[in-house]
């Protein structure tokens, strides 16, 4: 259905060339000593340098972890895959946040009932409100009358798995 849709997609996404040349740009910078991969303290840079953050232990350990064990870091193929999926997971949350925030036309940070039922008059103008009830019900997690981020997000990641 319509989120779903909004998943699948974000799926078919590729990097330009010169965003893909301005990842391997990156690798050779952090790569000063030209090993030929990243170690841990390479790689941090190289988030810090691409996404403007310090990755947390936790993120560097999970994509260290996955490297082949016969090398001493992340080679550009994994470092390349690695920010690939990276950039395709911050562009659905940016495609998340933008439908969210088209639902959401007083800027209340929620949705309510009346807000599901403008939105989906406008995209399906034939569901039955009934659907629409339905809809909200399953998405508001916690049945208080308003949709929070976190349940759209949920539900729209959820109706993917399902789907």
């Amino acid at each position: 259905m319509f989120f779903s849709e909004a998943r699948a997609r974000s799926r078919t996404w590729e990097a330009s060339p010169s965003e893909h040349r301005k990842w391997v740009e990156v690798f050779k910078a952090c790569d000063e000593d030209h090993k030929g991969y990243l170690s841990r303290e390479d790689f941090k840079t190289a988030v810090v340098m691409l996404f403007g953050y310090k990755p947390s232990k936790i993120e560097v350990d999970s994509v260290m972890s996955s490297i082949n064990p016969n090398t001493s870091g992340i080679l550009l193929e994994g470092f390349l895959n690695t920010v690939r999926k990276k950039k395709e997971a911050q562009r659905y949350q940016n495609e998340v946040r933008h439908i969210f925030t088209a639902f959401d036309t007083y800027y209340r940070g929620f949705l309510t009932l009346e807000d599901f039922k403008k939105a989906f008059r406008q995209v399906a103008p034939k569901l039955p409100e009934r659907t629409v009830l339905e809809v909200f019900r399953e998405v508001d997690r916690d049945s208080d009358g308003h949709v929070s981020f976190r349940d759209f997000e949920y539900a729209l990641n959820y109706g993917q798995k399902e789907a």
